[in-house]
C-alpha cells in the first residue's frame, strides 16, 4: 500500500537526510559518553555536544551556556514552570497553550500556586491589556507560546516580553512551532525561558532544549549526576543533540526562503479549496500565522468522516498530543468556533518536503470527498 501524502508537519517533521548523516557516526564509532572526561571517547562526545549547543544558541541569539538539553519540549515546559514557580506564587498563561503547559499549570496549582488563564481573541491572539491587568504583585511567571500548534497564530512575543520585563516577572515561551521556521531572538523579545524541540524542525525525536537566560534560577526536577549545570541530570543523548545542532544550522541557512515557498503552497491550498467548495472557514489569523499552517472547517461535514474518507492524505483534526474527546479541540473552543464547525475542523500542516503536485492532489481529493459527504448527508 502506498503511504499517504504527509500534511501533518505540526505533529512532527520528517528527519532531514542531512541531519541523519550527521548523527550516524554517534550511533557507531563515536559512541562515547559526553560526561566521561577522562579519555578521548568522552572528549569527542563532549566536543560534539558543545558544538551543537553553540549552533542551537546561535539560531535564537542566545549564548551556548544558556542552552539546557532535555528529552523534548514537554520536559522543557515542565522544567521551566515547575523550576521557577515559588510556593504559593501566581502564574499567567493562555487557554490555547499546549497541554504540556496547561497540565503543568494544573499540577502546580495542586501545590498551592495560583493561575490566571487568559481567553484569546477570535483570531487566536491575546489581548495585551488583559495580560497586563492579569499580572499581580506575586506573579512569578507568564507563559505564552510563540506560535500555536493547531491554528498557527503567532503571538506578539516582543510586546509580551516588554510587559513582563516592565513588571519584573519571568517570561516563558513555548517556541516549539516557531523555532527554525521564524526569526527568533530571545534578547529582542526579552524571553527568559524558551522551550524548543528537534523533531518539529526536521531533527530527531527525543531531544529538546530549554533556553534559560543567564541569571535566571531554575530548580532541577530530576536528581542525579548534576548534568547541564545542575538543571537536568541524565546522560546526554549525543546522537540526538548532534542532529538537533545540524537541524538548526540548516534552518539558519534556509528557513527564510523555505518559509516563503511553504506560504505560497499553503495559500495555493486554501485558494483551491475555496474555488471548489463553499462553506470553507479558516480558524485563526491569516496575517499573524505560521506559513505552513491551515486550520479549516467545512460546513456540513464531520471531521472524522472526512479523515476516514481520505486515507491517502495524512491530515489531522488538531494537536497530536491531546485527546479532543466528543467536544472537539479545546483550542478552537477557546477562540469561539461554533460546535458545528468544531466537529468538521481539519488541520493541514505543510513543510520542507511538500510539493506543488501534492497540494494540487490534496485540493482535488478534499473537494471530491467533501462534496460526496455533503450529498450523502440527510440534512
Amino acid at each position: 500500500m502506498q503511504k499517504p501524502i504527509y500534511f501533518d508537519y505540526h505533529a512532527t517533521t520528517p528527519l532531514d537526510e542531512r541531519v541523519l548523516n550527521a548523527m550516524l557516526p554517534y550511533f557507531g564509532p563515536r559512541f562515547g559518553n559526553a560526561a566521561s572526561a577522562t579519555h578521548s571517547f568522552g572528549w569527542e562526545a563532549q566536543g560534539a555536544v558543545e558544538y551543537a549547543r553553540k549552533r542551537i544558541a546561535a539560531l535564537c541569539g542566545a549564548s551556548a551556556g544558556e542552552i539546557v538539553f532535555t528529552s523534548g519540549a514537554t520536559e522543557s515546559n515542565n522544567l521551566a514552570i515547575k523550576g521557577t514557580m515559588p510556593a504559593g506564587a501566581h502564574l499567567v498563561t493562555v487557554a490555547t497553550e499546549h497541554k504540556a503547559v496547561l497540565d503543568t499549570v494544573q499540577r502546580i496549582k495542586q501545590t498551592g500556586c495560583r493561575a490566571t488563564i487568559l481567553a484569546p481573541r477570535t483570531d487566536g491572539l491575546i489581548d495585551l491589556t488583559q495580560l497586563r491587568d492579569a499580572i499581580q504583585p506575586d506573579t512569578a511567571v507568564v507563559s505564552v507560546m510563540y506560535a500555536n500548534n493547531e491554528i498557527g497564530a503567532i503571538q506578539p512575543v516582543a510586546e509580551i516580553g516588554a510587559i513582563c520585563r516592565e513588571k519584573k516577572v519571568l517570561f516563558h515561551c513555548d517556541a516549539v512551532q516557531a523555532f527554525g521556521k521564524l526569526p527568533v531572538d530571545v534578547n529582542a523579545a526579552k524571553i527568559d525561558l524558551m522551550s524548543v524541540s528537534a523533531h518539529k524542525m526536521y531533527g530527531p525525536k527525543g531531544v529538546g532544549a530549554l533556553y534559560v537566560r543567564r541569571g535566571v534560577r531554575v530548580e532541577a526536577q530530576m536528581d542525579g549526576g548534576g548534568h547541564e549545570n545542575g538543571m537536568r541530570s541524565g546522560t546526554l543523548n549525543v546522537p540526538g543533540i548532534v542532529g538537533f545542532g545540524e537541524a538548526c544550522a540548516i534552518a539558519s541557512a534556509e528557513s527564510s526562503v523555505e518559509c516563503l515557498r511553504v506560504r505560497e503552497l499553503r495559500d495555493r491550498l486554501l485558494a483551491g479549496l475555496r474555488a471548489g467548495l463553499d462553506g470553507v472557514h479558516v480558524h485563526g489569523s491569516m496575517e499573524q500565522r505560521l506559513s505552513g499552517n491551515l486550520s479549516v472547517s467545512f460546513e456540513g461535514v464531520e471531521g472524522d468522516a472526512l479523515l476516514v474518507a481520505l486515507p491517502d492524505l495524512a491530515v489531522s483534526t488538531g494537536s497530536a498530543c491531546s485527546s479532543h474527546g466528543p467536544s472537539g479541540s479545546y483550542v478552537l473552543e477557546a477562540i469561539g468556533v461554533t460546535p458545528e464547525l468544531l466537529q468538521s475542523a481539519t488541520r493541514f500542516g505543510l513543510g520542507r518536503f511538500t510539493t506543488v503536485e501534492e497540494v494540487e492532489y490534496a485540493i482535488g481529493r478534499v473537494v471530491e470527498v467533501v462534496r460526496k459527504l455533503r450529498s450523502d448527508s440527510p440534512v
